[in-house]
């Protein structure tokens, strides 16, 4: 495969995961802006933009201004909006190598982004999460339906699971320090899209070690992060057709990964939220460094760039393309 296409097919993977994580982020932090009155605006939409990796803006924030800023701004580069946009223009770059339900998919998305919006500062923000959500279940829907399980679909899988471990790692960092009883835990199950499944596994019980677990370390739940690495390092050895080495991992974003999924799956019983911002912390540089070596072993680009940091640039297949 050209190195281009499956550079595509990563970054599309990655911005839809971002679109939809981020939708359902802020979904779950305006509901709560909108239905708690005991709740700070400002406070809590600055926690917001700091989990997203956003610089906050002067003044002080409210439910509007902070949507304004995640969902539909131009300005920083990584918005909702933002991710949409970079998905449909690497995937029109890629026609080749995606099917046509996708191309139409995210097509249909971003030509309906602008109605999408007015709609929802019409009658409330939930309306365009609830689109992005949809329309990013649908695509997901649509790649493992219509596509081979070549080595296109295992870079799609590859950058929708990175991406999906950064911004379970993100929100985890939110209410790292916040106490065991905290109702906030509640919003994290929400934001992840675990409610319900996590109430059916435990019965109802609502406890942070818990919650915790469950988001980290859940070997079923499909948007755990040792689910989501251990479905990465799964791709990345489908990718390598080459035997196996005699000495352990031959590339450097396999061991990267492999060695994040063993720090979590040999963990400790009941030390989890013993030093647990550290621990994302380390989680949240193992997929920059990942990301770099996956770019400098398939797509023969610059070192990796963290998307926080390419928000106010064009970080897609567009600026790749000049590299190459």
């Amino acid at each position: 495969m050209l190195a281009r296409n499956a550079e595509s097919l990563y970054w599309i993977g990655r911005y839809v995961e971002r679109a939809d994580d981020t939708a359902r982020i802020l979904d779950v932090a305006v509901h709560q802006l909108l239905e708690d009155a005991t709740v700070d605006p400002d406070r809590t939409s600055r926690v917001l933009l700091r989990v997203l990796g956003i610089e906050p803006p002067e003044g002080e924030l409210d439910v509007w201004s902070v949507t304004d800023l995640v969902a539909f701004s131009h300005e920083h580069g990584g918005s909702i909006i933002d991710s949409v946009s970079n998905a449909r223009e690497n995937a029109r770059g890629a026609r080749e190598v995606t099917s046509s339900e996708m191309w139409e998919c995210l097509n249909a998305t971003y030509i309906g982004l602008a109605a999408t919006e007015k709609a929802a500062r019409s009658v409330g923000p939930h309306e365009f999460f609830h689109y992005i959500k949809d329309r990013a279940a649908m695509f997901a829907g649509l790649s493992d339906s219509t596509l081979s399980r070549d080595d296109g679909y295992r870079f799609l899988l590859l950058g929708r699971s990175i991406e999906r471990v950064d911004m379970t790692v993100r929100l985890l960092l939110s209410r790292a320090g916040d106490r065991t009883s905290s109702p906030a835990w509640v919003t994290v199950l929400r934001s992840a899209g675990a409610h319900d499944t996590y109430l059916r596994t435990h019965r109802g019980a609502l406890d942070a070690h818990r919650v915790a677990e469950f988001i980290l370390l859940d070997r079923l739940f499909p948007r755990s992060v040792f689910h989501s690495v251990r479905v990465a390092e799964n791709c990345l050895a489908e990718l390598d057709q080459r035997p196996s080495s005699r000495v352990g991992a031959r590339h450097e974003a396999q061991r990267l990964l492999g060695r994040a999924r063993s720090e979590l799956e040999f963990l400790p019983p009941g030390v989890l939220l013993e030093d647990l911002q550290n621990r994302l912390l380390s989680l949240q540089r193992t997929c920059r460094e990942v990301s770099e070596a996956i770019a400098l072993q398939y797509f023969h680009a610059a070192p990796w760039v963290a998307w926080t940091d390419l928000r106010s640039s064009q970080d897609s297949r567009v600026q790749v393309e000049g590299e190459l």
